[in-house]
C-alpha cells in the first residue's frame, strides 16, 4: 500500500486548484475514453459520488481564509494498493466492485488522517472538505527509469492493474477556521503546544492506512510487503534491519500465531528492541520462544519427477 502526500502534481498549491482539478480530468477526455470505453468518472466524497469538477475547484478555491498568498491551499494524496492488493480486490469484488470498494476504503482513509491531526473538532472526514478522484491507469514520466532509458516514452500508459485514488484535501477545515497541514511535523515546545499547532505524523498516517486496508478487505499480508518492514530497511538502524531479517527467514506456521510476525516486526519498526537478545528475551516472556524457531528446520519437500 503506497499512501503519500504532495503539494500537488501540477507542482503548485499556492494558488487556484484548477490546474490539479484538470490534470486529475486526464481519464474523462473524450480521446481518452474513445481509446478504452472508459465511462465518465465524477469526483466523489463521504456525501456523493456525483461530484463535478467545476464544484472541486469553487469549493477548494473558496475555503482559504486567512492564508496568505505563499501558504498551501490544498494537499494531494495519492493512494495506490500494490498489485498483490489490487489482485485481492478483483478476485473479491470484481472490477466494478473494487472500484467502489476502494472509495469506501478512501472515506476511512480520511477518517485517519483527521485524527492524526489531535485536534478538537476534527475527528473524521467530515470535518475535513476534501474530494476524491477514481483512477484507472497510470502514465509514465520523465522521472521513470523506463523513459530516461529509451524504452518508454513519456505519457506511455503503465501496464498491469494501476487502479488507484487521488484525493485533494483543503489546508482549512470544512469551517473555513481551522488551518491543517500534513507538512507540520514539529512537536513544538510542549503538549500544549503542539496541540495547538496540530502536528501531524506522516509514518503513522501511513501505517494507519495499510492495517485499515488489511481489516476493512480481511487482506493477510506478509512481512516483506508491510510499511514497517520497507520503513525499517529504508529508514532503521543496522540493529533493527538485522531484527527484521530474522523475522523475515521465520515462516509463519512455526510460530503458531498468525499474529506474532506481524505484532515483533512493529516494534522492532518503533525500535524497541536494543538487540537481538532483548528481542528474544521479550517474546519468551509472551510464551513465543523465538530461539528455537529460528534454529528450528524448516522442512522442504522433495523434488518429484
Amino acid at each position: 500500500m503506497f499512501i503519500n502526500i504532495t503539494a500537488s502534481e501540477t507542482g503548485n498549491n499556492q494558488g487556484s486548484s484548477g490546474a490539479l482539478v484538470n490534470y486529475l480530468e486526464k481519464e474523462n477526455h473524450p480521446q481518452v475514453e474513445k481509446g478504452h470505453g472508459l465511462p465518465q468518472e465524477n469526483w466523489f466524497n463521504g456525501a456523493g459520488n456525483d461530484i463535478r469538477r467545476q464544484e472541486v475547484r469553487m469549493k477548494i478555491d473558496r475555503n482559504i481564509a486567512k492564508l496568505s498568498r505563499n501558504d498551501a491551499k490544498f494537499f494531494l494524496i495519492n493512494i495506490s494498493p500494490s498489485q498483490k492488493e489490487l489482485a485481492h480486490l478483483l478476485d473479491k469484488y470484481g472490477e466494478q466492485g473494487a472500484k467502489e470498494k476502494l472509495k469506501e476504503f478512501a472515506v476511512q482513509v480520511m477518517d485517519e488522517y483527521a485524527r492524526n491531526f489531535k485536534r478538537p473538532g476534527i475527528n473524521s472526514h467530515k470535518d475535513l472538505l476534501w474530494f476524491g478522484k477514481h483512477e484507472n491507469y497510470r502514465y509514465y514520466s520523465h522521472t521513470d527509469k523506463e523513459v530516461k532509458n529509451g524504452t518508454k516514452q513519456k505519457g506511455e500508459r503503465k501496464g498491469g492493474q494501476q487502479m488507484h485514488i487521488q484525493i485533494i484535501v483543503s489546508r482549512k477545515d470544512i469551517t473555513n477556521k481551522i488551518k491543517l497541514s500534513p507538512q507540520n511535523t514539529s512537536k513544538g515546545k510542549n503538549k500544549e503546544h503542539s496541540e495547538k499547532l496540530g502536528q501531524f505524523n506522516r509514518t503513522a498516517f501511513k501505517q494507519s492506512g495499510e492495517n485499515l486496508f488489511d481489516r476493512f478487505f480481511d487482506f493477510e499480508r506478509g512481512l516483506k510487503d508491510s510499511f514497517n518492514y520497507a520503513n525499517t530497511m529504508k529508514n532503521g538502524t543496522a540493529t533493527q534491519k538485522t531484527q527484521m531479517k530474522m523475522l523475515e527467514s521465520i515462516p509463519k506456521r512455526q510460530t503458531g500465531n498468525s499474529r506474532f510476525i506481524e505484532n515483533i516486526s512493529r516494534d522492532v519498526a518503533k525500535g524497541l528492541f536494543q538487540s537481538v537478545d532483548q528481542m528474544v528475551s521479550t517474546t519468551a516472556k509472551a510464551g513465543i520462544d523465538l530461539l528455537r524457531i529460528l534454529l528450528e528446520p524448516v522442512y522442504i519437500a522433495p523434488e518429484t519427477y
